[in-house]
């Protein structure tokens, strides 16, 4: 095929079905470079100028975010996070979201996301060691989202588990605004026992770029432009846009990384991770940061296809890559070392001092561009906001829930998709390879040993986007809030977070409100907790034929336990353990589960979100485990104290005996800063003497698996084995 010249392109406009706008192609072609871009420019500038790379329509929002605390070494801006864990240790971690390549080819789109994440993590030099995932998808009623599902589990599991890692937390979830834009979130985390890092830098002239890892094909072309742009009947199948991954790969290039930068760090001036946008976006973002330019050779590029044109190698997302910055006396050690690791190892090219980025092909210069015109000169939209309609009419709804039969109510939430238990999909996954997983999928937050000292890791992911749908900022604190709960109810102090921010179209009012609001929720929250976002990503343009998701920011959290003897879980230990509500409980339902199964719809407003409060009952809940006062700790969160409690029972195969000052409907309210907890008979006093304040002894864990339950209005036995059934068995069901 002839390449279309740089005036068929411009007079066709052929650039905007990359995705540059006409004022764009205008500042490109008449400000920056004075001249017509040609082919290979063109598509550079698409790509790196999506929102994807450039965060052109997000920037001015994710500047709202806390990013500094005595623990952060590295933070936004690398190709992931860094905060100080003592010991001249470092836990590393990021999000990325593989939304658009899920949703058209669901295994590839879901391991590649996997295999993505993973490689920002072993860039810093860290070694990986744990995969978390939040995954949502429209209602398990046909077979298409069933398959949907399947092949997304299938493709997490089958990458992760090759690699050799261990996939410890997440979450899944079910609505119909995810029908055709299913949600596929992946987070990693990864250990540095050393906090000297290597930063993602090509600088010096005359350092050698070297490309080592999988050779380079034509798939993933146009992938951050796809991931770019919205879905609609005609645009969904770009199937060249999705990338595909080789795990066998990639944990060769994983050790090789993790132990060149461990032993070897004085040949090397800087590394980083081809993700999105491949070849171009980590070579130029590499020499922008250094203030250096480039000359890249890509004769020498290592290809898997004939006859490549400059355009589909330098925009190519094929996997299992990374770029080196080298000093030329330590090249030839560089490729000998990656060469017994069986990896393609060649030098593409070498730093300059002109800050221009020059790219060569069988000796034609096929590109000659300003650096920073790829990075920093992207123009940065300030986009106008709404506050939809819905949210003012609806201020003033209360939902209150109709429970003819708090028995039959309760049977039938445990059988909800958002609350049944989720090992269908999980047991999929390996949780234990390493050996170093103390808490599992199932409890508040994974929890991973850090071997040789007394120290472990708990991570989790939350996004409750049916909250941010109703009050963006309330429901921004919540999710924050939430995660925050799960790692102190496991033990954990928390330290930071990651997150993906999916959300529909910027470019309409009302979705960018949501986006801008929901972004403050999060920052008020962190500041509260001293929890700094060092990494993460943000996806925008999740629509379908014009209709957008829910908004839907998902927060990974880290924390850490300085002793494993703190590591809290979930389920009941011991029958005649007394059983505690700490927080109080009032009639919040909308946006909670049990509205979604008796209105079929949200409505109404969120209530605010006390955050002293909150701090409070976290920080109390943190001293009685540090105390050894708590047996078992579990934030209420969906389906609130009736699904907590049964949760803790079913996990322990014992029942529970209780007596309650809430009603039956408020069973199932969704009030924030809430824990259920266990303590022993012998620790009675000294936990009372503690919490003091808002708490209510409900009663105790009982050796018959049954659920006894007096409440103001009802008195119910539910059978535990019939609720186990309901709970263990709704998913295989529904996906039958």
């Amino acid at each position: 095929m002839t390449e279309p010249t740089a005036k068929q392109i411009r007079e066709e406009k052929l650039y905007q079905q990359w995705g540059l706008t006409d004022s764009e192609y205008e500042l490109i072609s008449q400000k920056i470079l004075k001249r017509l871009p040609n082919y290979t420019e063109t598509g550079l500038y698409s790509v790196m100028w999506s929102e994807h790379c450039s965060y052109k329509n997000s920037k001015k929002v994710l500047r709202k975010m806390p990013n500094k605390s005595n623990r952060v070494i590295a933070g936004p801006g690398e190709d992931a996070g860094i905060l100080d864990i003592g010991d001249n240790q470092a836990v590393v971690f990021k999000a990325e979201s593989h939304n658009h390549p899920s949703a058209v080819e669901p295994y590839q789109g879901a391991a590649t996301g996997v295999g993505g994440i993973i490689r920002d993590i072993f860039s810093m030099g860290a070694q990986p060691i744990a995969l978390l995932n939040s995954l949502k998808f429209g209602p398990l009623k046909d077979g298409k989202t069933k398959h949907l599902v399947n092949e997304v589990v299938a493709g997490i599991g089958g990458y992760g588990n090759c690699i050799g890692l261990p996939t410890v937390g997440g979450e899944i979830s079910f609505e119909d605004c995810y029908e055709h834009n299913p949600l596929v979130n992946a987070m990693c985390v990864g250990l540095l026992n050393n906090v000297e890092f290597k930063h993602g830098t090509a600088s010096g002239t005359d350092n050698l770029i070297v490309y080592v890892g999988a050779k380079t094909g034509r798939d993933g072309i146009h992938g951050a432009t796809f991931a770019s742009d919205e879905f609609t009947d005609t645009k969904n199948k770009q199937r060249s846009a999705v990338q595909v991954g080789n795990p066998f790969i990639e944990k060769l290039l994983m050790d090789a990384c993790v132990e060149i930068i461990e032993k070897h760090s004085d040949w090397i001036l800087g590394i980083q991770d081809m993700g999105a946008a491949g070849l171009v976006s980590s070579t130029a973002e590499m020499a922008s940061k250094a203030g250096s330019g480039l000359i890249l050779n890509l004769d020498n590029v290592p290809q898997r296809e004939i006859q490549m044109t400059a355009y589909e190698m330098m925009l190519s997302e094929s996997q299992e890559r990374m770029v080196l910055c080298v000093k030329p006396q330590f090249v030839n050690d560089v490729l000998e070392f990656f060469k017994r690791f069986e990896l393609d190892a060649v030098v593409i090219g070498r730093v300059t001092d002109d800050q221009q980025y020059k790219i060569y092909q069988h000796e034609n210069l096929v590109t000659d561009i300003p650096v920073d015109s790829l990075t920093e000169l992207v123009p940065e939209y300030d986009r106008l906001e709404k506050k939809p309609a819905r949210i003012e009419e609806q201020k003033d709804y209360q939902f209150i829930p109709q429970i003819d039969s708090l028995k039959n109510t309760w049977l039938t939430m445990l059988s909800r998709p958002n609350i049944a238990s989720k090992k269908y999909f999980y047991q999929t996954y390996d949780s234990q390879v390493r050996a170093n997983t103390l808490v599992r999928p199932g409890s508040d937050a994974g929890v991973v040993r850090i071997r040789g000292t007394k120290k472990a890791i708990a991570m989790t992911n939350d996004s409750n986007s049916k909250y941010v749908y109703l009050n963006p900022y309330v429901g921004g604190q919540i999710a924050v809030m939430e995660a925050a709960r799960n790692i102190v109810a496991s033990g954990g102090e928390p330290i930071g977070i990651t997150d993906c921010l999916n959300y529909g179209n910027p470019e309409n009012p009302e979705a960018f409100w949501e986006l801008d609001q929901s972004v403050e929720g999060i920052a008020s929250a962190c500041e509260k907790l001293d929890t700094p976002v060092i990494s993460g990503n943000v996806s925008l343009y999740n629509e379908y034929n014009d209709v957008s998701i829910y908004p839907s920011p998902m927060i990974g959290m880290v924390g850490l336990i300085s002793d494993i003897e703190q590591v809290t879980t979930s389920y009941f230990k011991d029958a005649g353990d007394l059983i505690y509500l700490i927080g109080q409980t009032q009639d919040d339902f909308n946006g909670s589960e049990i509205q979604m199964e008796q209105l079929g719809q949200l409505k109404g407003d969120l209530r605010s979100l006390d955050l002293e409060k909150e701090k409070l009952h976290q920080d109390i809940v943190k001293y009685a485990i540090k105390q050894g006062l708590l047996k078992s700790c579990h934030d209420l969160s969906e389906g609130g104290l009736a699904i907590a409690l049964s949760k803790a029972a079913l996990d322990s195969g014992l029942g529970f005996e209780i007596t309650t000052r809430l009603n039956s409907a408020q069973m199932f309210s969704e009030t924030q800063s809430r824990f259920l907890v266990t303590v022993s008979p012998d620790k009675q006093e000294d936990f009372e003497k503690l919490i003091q304040g808002e708490f209510e002894l409900l009663g105790q864990v009982s050796e018959n698996p049954d659920f006894k339950v007096t409440t103001t209005n009802e008195i119910v036995v539910i059978d535990g084995q019939e609720a186990a059934n309901d709970w263990m068995e709704a998913m295989a069901c529904l996906m039958k």
